[in-house]
């Protein structure tokens, strides 16, 4: 598989306790090149491995576009045929696995554009505010292309099975409004205020017991895959960290707690 040249970039900035994961190819409203898809683990993995982040919020660079999916001119040569869609696609779902999988809760902060493969980002991550205006949309039929299974599991997670069919059967694209009503966003601020709402759930979020938030992710993991055991060992940690006679100490003293994920 050759990869052209393209621009583009995954950029990763730490202030504090907020991973900010941008994707950056605004020339092509934010589409992803297979090196951007590439990256997106690699950012992933160091944003989590600061000791300091609590929270990974993904978002698009520039005002217009979270991300407009895959750069479709990139297909000829790296997705032409099936042999190469299976490697591609790898590289997709590696990028979807490494936003769910992370022991941060994830935020999608959306504006504009969130079509195909932008969209899988979004419902890889655990929450997902966007701002009036933004639309939404999977273009997979008009493409002859298909989604990845896991992919559409995400999906189907946050709007049932038959409006999934709908996004993917009609390859239409909808508003704000009804993807909240859907169930594919979970907050719908306006534009002016996305980042201000996205950055106060985000430090909502960092200010919570961050062993109780992991241990909550690998119990919702574990319901689908039917393995219990991780998810079980998680809780167990959780009685037993330093966090939760915190979390007691500060309930009887009737004060914030500081939780340190210990």
């Amino acid at each position: 598989m050759n990869l052209p040249a393209r621009h583009g970039c995954i950029t990763l900035t730490i202030e504090g306790a907020l991973a900010f994961i941008t994707i950056d190819n605004r020339e092509r409203r934010n589409a992803l090149t297979l090196a951007m898809w590439q990256a997106v683990p690699d950012a992933v993995e160091e944003a989590v491995a600061a000791p300091q982040v609590r929270v990974v919020i993904v978002r698009g660079a520039g005002e217009e576009t979270f991300v407009a999916g895959a750069d479709i001119s990139e297909f000829a040569a790296l997705r032409g045929n099936a042999k190469d869609a299976k490697a591609y696609e790898a590289i997709n779902v590696a990028a979807f696995d490494a936003l769910r999988a992370s022991p941060r809760p994830t935020i999608a902060m959306i504006r504009g554009h969130c079509l195909g493969g932008g969209l899988g980002l979004a419902a890889a991550c655990d929450l997902r505010v966007a701002a009036q205006g933004s639309s939404f949309g999977i273009p997979a039929a008009r493409l002859g292309i298909a989604y990845p299974p896991t992919a559409l599991a995400d999906i189907v997670a946050l709007t049932g099975a038959a409006r999934a069919k709908d996004l993917v059967f009609t390859a239409r694209r909808i508003d704000a409004a009804e993807a909240e009503r859907i169930g594919l966003i979970d907050r719908l601020v306006d534009a002016d205020d996305l980042e201000t709402e996205t950055r106060a759930l985000a430090a909502t979020l960092a200010d919570n017991a961050p062993l109780t938030i992991t241990a909550t992710k690998a119990a919702l993991t574990a319901l689908a895959s039917g393995d219990l055991s991780a998810a079980n060992a998680a809780a167990e940690h959780c009685f037993d960290s330093a966090d939760f006679a915190e979390g007691r100490t500060a309930f009887l003293e009737k004060r914030s707690p500081v939780f340190r994920g210990e």
